[in-house]
């Protein structure tokens, strides 16, 4: 009886310790998302003012070559510099990553250059829900035929801001959704290598490889001209560090404990971050079909979050 008794007490403190370890790493998850959110919101800010002194090309190979300095420097300093040397059968993933990273680039800020900030930001909504979409193809994870409901709304939402502007801001719009794309391509594959490269190893060949892909493509179409503003230059520097760098640093590890979708679900908050951060630096506040279009969007990404409420903290 007591031999019984013991089983079934080191059964349930087994139970009891497999428990504490998914919530340990549901909360890991949850607060890695949230602040990669959080900086990678400073984008719009820092990359919209920037981009009034400095063509797109340009700054994006400035904004990525100083993200893989930056990126560097970390893996030197954590020690993971001898894990620079990727596994083979990764390096077509990490090829396309970079690749994926300098067209995403190059499309993103071409596309917010033509646009404001809050505007962009809701646009850029289309970015998770992509991610939840891929990742359910790719990797399996659960996407349910209600989600087509937001997702649907959204897109309606999306052609709603452009009701009599699109020859204002047409273009903008098509390079900030093509942008999305390659920024949906760039998670799916963090998420597939994550668990047997570091992330601070992925950052760091993800802002490099892609520091090369713009740089090729600037020298060919001829549009690298760094005759600009010291203001833009510093602006530039500081965002790549919060941008590309750490917050993709706080994004990726939480692919360690949580699913794809699951992260990117937190995303789609980003323009409550955008809208008062862009109104003290710019004054700005969207209006009219921007502001109804937006607001649709918004709506979507949160009922999407609200038909994967139960996955959160699961």
């Amino acid at each position: 009886m007591c031999i019984m008794c013991e089983h079934h007490r080191n059964e349930a403190m087994q139970i009891r310790g497999r428990t504490l370890t998914a919530r340990s790493n549901n909360a890991k998850g949850f607060f890695y998302a949230l602040g990669g959110t959080l900086l990678v919101s400073t984008n719009y800010i820092t990359a919209k003012y920037a981009l009034k002194g400095i063509n797109p090309e340009t700054f994006s190979f400035m904004w990525t070559s100083a993200a893989s300095i930056y990126a560097f420097l970390i893996v030197l300093l954590t020690g993971k510099y001898g894990e620079l040397s990727i596994p083979r059968n990764s390096t077509l993933s990490i090829a396309t990553l970079g690749l994926s990273t300098g067209a995403g680039m190059i499309l993103a800020w071409s596309g917010l250059s033509m646009l404001d900030a809050s505007f962009a930001s809701f646009l850029w909504r289309f970015s998770p829900v992509l991610i939840i979409v891929l990742s359910s193809i790719v990797l399996g994870e659960r996407l349910r035929m209600i989600e087509v409901v937001p997702i649907t709304a959204m897109v309606l939402g999306g052609a709603i801001t452009t009701v009599g502007r699109w020859h204002v801001v047409g273009t903008g719009v098509v390079l900030t959704l093509t942008g999305c794309v390659a920024v949906a391509i760039q998670m799916l594959v963090v998420k597939v290598n994550v668990n047997r490269i570091h992330p601070n190893i992925l950052v760091f060949f993800r802002v490099s490889l892609a520091a090369v892909v713009i740089g090729f493509w600037s020298l060919i179409t001829g549009k690298l001209d760094f005759d600009v503003g010291i203001s833009y230059v510093l602006v530039t520097l500081l965002g790549a560090f919060f941008g590309p760098c750490a917050s993709f640093l706080l994004t990726f590890r939480s692919y360690r404990y949580w699913d794809l979708s699951r992260s990117s679900i937190l995303l789609t908050g980003q323009p409550l971050l955008v809208i008062p951060m862009a109104y003290l630096a710019f004054g700005k506040l969207p209006t009219g079909f921007e502001l109804l279009g937006g607001s649709i969007i918004l709506g979507g990404a949160f009922c999407l979050v609200w038909l994967h409420r139960s996955r959160i903290w699961q």
